[in-house]
């Protein structure tokens, strides 16, 4: 009778303290932020934040460039409401917090039916198979009303069915809480998956798909099945989409939507999981807030991508972490001085874009306003040389600061990576 040998790993008290803090902001959200917009915005973030999280499954985690994952959120969503409105007249009896569930089993049946070909190429051609569809479906939701609902859409009514423990989901309150138990399960179990064996193997597809092949595995097979289980999340976002707003119109499987899943995901950084998070709070906070503000947001949005593409390709997660390297180290201290000076250079670039363009803008959309216009309480003659002369510049004294400020900070922290490393070897020969 041979011994048996059992190994236990230990209890990761850190993962376990961020998956209960991201249960605890989910919970007391809307008791800190009780506003209407600020329920509208919570709840659009645990939205975005499933849909963000499951196209990262085939950005970040395998290497899929896809531009039509909005296809599978978005025939998500029509499918919910169809149910929903079978339910108010009586035909059905699916109760309202199971409809995610109906709209991601049918994001997985698109996501199998679809991906059986897309998913047979990779790399470019996966991407313009992807977009393809995309137009594809979009074009079609013009040409079938009877399951689109045309140009109107197709609208429903949540409050329908008896209440379950006095839940009606009316209040935005009610709505608010079953997005957020759904984001959080599904946010736990995208992360599982990414331990598991598929998940694991995404990643060996995405790094190097040609030795994959050749120790025996399928890369397509893989992409495939990742394929799906991206779209079945995609879906539950979808019927989520449809209890929160009541009304799904054929802009859910546009273009726009699919290309924001993409930006927002790359700007929260496709790298790291909790990346497309952070991603999904910037989309809502640029869709809701800052188009409110500003005409130019879509301006100001593409600058910021710029921005991010040259000097962090790996996204506000990527500074994050970057930055908690150098903290364990003890050596974030070293670069205070030149983040403030770096930070004011840039705020001092950001002002004079931001009065350009306003300026601008307000020439152009606004003439029949007159020549003045305020900006952060300052009133500005736009038909002025001194004001344009003022915001030239601005904006050259920004960017000499920021270039100079910006060098100085390259070497600097060049400097520091070489003493982690030297750190990191002299751990080694202890």
């Amino acid at each position: 009778m041979t011994d048996k040998m059992y190994t236990f790993r230990p209890v990761n008290v850190g993962r376990i303290v961020l998956w209960s803090l991201f249960a605890l902001i989910l919970l007391v959200a809307p008791k800190l932020f009780t506003s209407s917009l600020s329920m509208t915005m919570l709840t659009q973030m645990g939205i975005a934040i499933i849909a963000c999280l499951s196209y990262n499954m085939l950005l970040g985690q395998g290497g899929m460039l896809s531009f039509g994952h909005a296809v599978y959120s978005g025939l998500g969503s029509f499918a919910a409401i169809h149910v929903l409105n079978k339910v108010s007249d009586g035909a059905w009896h699916v109760p309202i917090s199971l409809l995610p569930l109906v709209g991601g089993v049918a994001g997985l049946l698109v996501a199998a039916l679809l991906g059986a070909l897309t998913t047979k190429k990779s790399g470019t051609i996966f991407a313009m198979i992807t977009l393809g569809i995309g137009e594809l479906v979009f074009s079609m939701s013009l040409m079938l009303p009877e399951f689109f609902g045309g140009e109107g859409g197709i609208s429903g009514n949540r409050m329908v069915g008896e209440p379950f423990l006095g839940i009606t989901f009316g209040p935005e309150t009610e709505v608010y809480y079953l997005i957020a138990v759904y984001t959080f399960v599904c946010t736990v179990l995208m992360f599982a998956f990414t331990h598991t064996p598929l998940g694991r193997m995404l990643n060996a597809v995405r790094d190097n798909p040609e030795r994959v092949e050749f120790i025996g595995y399928d890369t397509q097979r893989v992409r495939f099945l990742a394929f799906m289980i991206a779209g079945f999340f995609a879906g539950i976002a979808g019927g989520l989409y449809t209890i929160n707003f009541e009304i799904v119109t054929a802009e859910v499987v546009g273009a726009h939507r699919s290309g924001a899943y993409l930006l927002f995901t790359f700007l929260g950084g496709a790298l790291f999981f909790f990346g497309p998070i952070i991603g999904a709070v910037m989309m809502v906070l640029a869709m809701v807030l800052l188009s409110e503000m500003t005409k130019a947001w879509l301006l100001y949005l593409g600058i910021f991508f710029l921005v991010m593409v040259m000097y962090a390709p790996g996204g506000v997660s990527g500074l994050i972490m970057m930055n908690l390297r150098l903290a364990a180290y003890g050596m974030l201290r070293k670069l205070w001085t030149s983040y403030l000076a770096l930070g004011g250079a840039l705020l001092t670039v950001l002002t004079g874009v931001a009065v350009a363009v306003e300026m601008v803008y307000h020439l152009k959309l606004n003439e029949a306003m007159g020549p003045e216009m305020t900006f952060m309480g300052a009133t500005i003659n736009t038909q002025g040389v001194d004001a344009w002369v003022g915001v030239a510049f601005l904006l050259i004294t920004g960017v000499g600061l920021f270039e100079l400020v910006r060098r100085q900070f390259v070497h600097q922290w060049g400097q520091i990576q070489e003493d982690i490393e030297a750190e990191n070897l002299r751990r080694q020969l202890q």
